[in-house]
């Protein structure tokens, strides 16, 4: 196996109760808050009454923006970048699930250049500080709370991009299980498929890692098998929640990529996807990943797929190799679209063929997408086809 390091310095405040730390938290680094959130689920739930209190209780000044989109848009990066310089903000609070958590990532490191938000993405600008950030999270799926990534689209160029940067961590974030009681069955399943794509880009590799953390990722895959439709038909179980919430976040946070180097897959994949159609991010990946995992299926890696379906959903063993792996793969498909409900194709949420050949050549960059098995445009186009 590869050496590593792993270093995630975020403060996590976890359970009922906990916003009462929100004050001393933000005191740390300044008196001006520029506090972010989407459409206005949190008023409605009185979460924003919540921390206006706690921020006032702590003799704060609040400035606010609300408003950022389901795939973050560069527009909402560049006012938050902007209402930071005009005012003078010293710590950023993020209030919401991951596009609202993203977004107010790449506020703060455009507060501390001069050149547009987007040249982080465009020309790979270099992340050398940002503002602190502290979130409050309302849906578990991207695990943004614990990492120092962030994804951001651009309508007028058809690009969604993703990028991690060390400043973009958040100092701390808090983690209640009861914020996402409102969440609607259809954002839980779709929220429950991008967890499980974060574990099994990782998972599907072949390098000899840690046995550790293979159990680990089959536990955390286990974990939202059996939470996420309990969440979905019991709103407001603590336990289904609180499993959910604490999974999305160890499933994206450096934890279990131990000296596993390789580049993810499905994720650039499902950009193009939502770069042009604007589907939801997990929901992408739900039609996706089945596909990609039957693509990438071969002799020289069986063992890998015969692995996840014995141990994670009890697959019998006692079929020929091949077998096996093709019902590790059925039982994915079952649970994303049978027990989760989710649409199992493109036909079905209005992506065309048409678009297949700039999506494909986007996701591997015109040359390869060097993930579990080497993608070139061509293979990712009969993937695509795979999903319609």
């Amino acid at each position: 196996m590869n050496s590593f390091v792993y270093d995630i310095p975020v403060k996590v405040y976890f359970g009922p109760g906990q916003l009462c730390h929100l004050g001393e938290e933000l005191s740390k680094y300044g008196k001006r808050v520029l506090l972010t959130y989407g459409g206005g689920s949190i008023k409605r739930m009185g979460l924003y009454d919540e921390v206006i209190a706690e921020i006032k209780k702590a003799g704060l000044e609040v400035f606010e923006l609300s408003g950022i989109e389901p795939n973050p848009r560069i527009d909402s990066v560049r006012r938050g970048a902007q209402i930071c310089k005009d005012e003078h903000i010293d710590v950023l609070l993020a209030v919401g699930g991951g596009s609202t958590l993203d977004a107010t990532k790449w506020m703060a490191a455009g507060a501390c250049v001069e050149h547009d938000a987007w040249d982080f993405f465009s020309k790979w600008a270099p992340v050398e500080k940002a503002l602190p950030i502290v979130t409050i999270l309302t849906l578990s799926a991207t695990g943004s709370e614990m990492d120092s990534g962030g994804v951001i689209s651009n309508p007028e160029t058809q690009d969604k991009i993703g990028r991690i940067a060390r400043p973009l961590l958040p100092k701390a974030s808090f983690l209640d299980p009861t914020n996402t009681f409102t969440v609607s069955p259809y954002q839980t399943a779709c929220g429950a498929a991008d967890m499980i794509s974060h574990i099994l880009e990782v998972y599907f590799n072949m390098d000899k890692d840690l046995y550790m953390l293979d159990c680990f990722m089959e536990g955390l895959l286990k974990t939202i098998i059996k939470y996420a439709p309990i969440a979905m038909q019991q709103p407001d179980n603590y336990e289904a929640r609180a499993n959910l919430m604490w999974a999305s976040s160890w499933a994206i946070n450096g934890f279990i990529n131990g000296g596993r180097c390789q580049a993810w897959s499905c994720h650039p994949m499902e950009h193009e996807l939502s770069a042009i159609y604007d589907i939801t991010h997990g929901l992408g990946l739900a039609i996706l990943t089945p596909r990609w995992m039957e693509y990438c299926l071969d002799q020289n890696n069986v063992s890998r797929y015969v692995q996840f379906a014995i141990n994670v959903f009890g697959v019998n063993a006692d079929m020929d190799l091949m077998s096996v792996a093709r019902e590790g793969i059925n039982r994915l498909s079952q649970f994303l679209f049978g027990t989760l409900g989710l649409k199992s194709t493109f036909t079905e949420v209005g992506i065309k063929a048409e678009d297949f050949p700039v999506m494909a050549r986007k996701s591997c960059g015109g040359g390869v997408l060097e993930g579990f098995k080497p993608l070139r445009q061509d293979d990712i186009e009969k993937i695509f086809q795979m999903c319609l």
